[in-house]
């Protein structure tokens, strides 16, 4: 067994204390002593270390930093154990271990290029990505046995029957909130009448399906992102391409026909709900009949704006579905990636919603359904 470090502290004769250490200053042995020796007051002239019998990088350490702290000499008298302290002594210093900092005026154009660049790659990503769908779906269609059919049943129940409730609910209070709110402003001008074209319009045409894209994106598209991201970290998509299983087939492309298709259905009960929403508030609070709300919609709302939501509904779809896929199948390292690429999925999908959507707006004007 190892022989216990000791110290002790001898008058040097000038006013000052010495430190002596003696036995065994090991990474086993120093504990019952390291928290004595640094809780020392007084200043220490020398420490004399000639009396330790054995030394490893753990004792020397506490040797040489009680020096430097005290200002002290080190006293050894073995040669053994001045070679660990020197070993020690040479990798001590002062200098600033922070990194050096760039200027500001350098470092917003890196930050910037780093970001267009890293952009620039994700665009290439998704690109690919949609190119292996499109080679899975000419698999499919060259083998029609091999259709994941089952996946895609449940997939659509996940997207689409299961969300009902919470869309139906969102979009209820949305068309409360604009019959209410238009209704107080169209008020001032003796025009409480055109709220049933208000809501109409823009549940049909804008809000409908938009806010069901959103939800769809924080319901369906995180859940796709985890899902195969987790999937992707425990290895399962290694072994099903071991096994002649293509991943796009089996877990892409029935998420993407369900989200797509299940879009369509979405957009359009949730913009009869906001329509029912509305026509609840004209009853209570404007005096129009509820019936009469609703015959009131088939006059003034434009067939159009039907088909402007109905086909704006299956390519937020395929945005937020091939957004959850495609970063669940970059999810790569550890767990940490797996919340990372979720996030990623939900934001980017949002974000490009918004943008196609500002995008039809001005398309369809053009065209002249506006």
């Amino acid at each position: 067994m190892d022989a216990a470090a000791q110290y002790s502290l001898e008058d040097d004769g000038a006013g000052g204390e010495r430190l002596v250490l003696s036995g065994s200053y090991l990474i086993s042995t120093i504990g019952f002593v390291d928290h004595e020796l640094f809780a020392l007051e007084g200043p220490l002239s020398s420490i004399d270390v000639s009396g330790i019998d054995e030394i490893d990088t753990t004792g020397a350490y506490i040797a040489v930093r009680l020096a430097s702290e005290n200002d002290a000499q080190l006293l050894c008298a073995n040669p053994s154990v001045q070679r660990v302290l020197d070993a020690i002594d040479r990798t001590g210093h002062q200098a600033d271990l922070s990194p050096q900092r760039i200027p500001v005026w350098k470092r917003v154009p890196v930050e910037m290029g780093q970001k267009v660049y890293r952009a620039r790659s994700g665009i290439y990503g998704v690109v690919g990505f949609f190119g292996q769908i499109l080679l899975g779906f000419a698999s499919l269609i060259r083998s029609p046995s091999r259709f994941p059919m089952k996946p895609l049943v449940r997939q659509m129940e996940l997207v689409g029957v299961a969300a009902l409730p919470i869309i139906g609910l969102m979009s209820f209070l949305i068309g409360v909130v604009i019959a209410q709110q238009g209704a107080v402003q169209l008020e001032q001008f003796g025009a409480e009448a055109l709220t049933v074209n208000l809501v109409g319009r823009i549940t049909l045409r804008e809000l409908g399906v938009l806010m069901t894209a959103i939800m769809v994106a924080g319901r369906s598209g995180s859940a796709f992102a985890a899902q195969i991201g987790t999937m992707k970290l425990t290895e399962e998509i290694d072994a099903m391409r071991t096994i002649g299983i293509s991943p796009i087939e089996v877990l892409v492309i029935p998420r993407i026909l369900a989200c797509t298709f299940m879009m369509v259905l979405l957009g359009f009960y949730a913009s009869m709900v906001a329509i029912v929403g509305g026509a609840v508030v004209g009853q209570l609070a404007l005096g129009i009949p509820f019936f009469t709300f609703l015959e009131r919609i088939q006059e003034v709302v434009p067939t159009y704006d039907l088909w402007v939501g109905l086909i704006k509904a299956p390519v937020f779809g395929l945005i937020v579905a091939l957004a959850g896929c495609y970063h669940g199948m970059q999810v790569k390292g550890n767990s940490e990636e797996v919340g990372k690429r979720t996030t990623l999925a939900v934001v980017s999908a949002i974000f490009a919603v918004i943008v196609l959507d500002a995008f039809f707006a001005v398309f369809f004007t053009e065209v002249g359904w506006g």
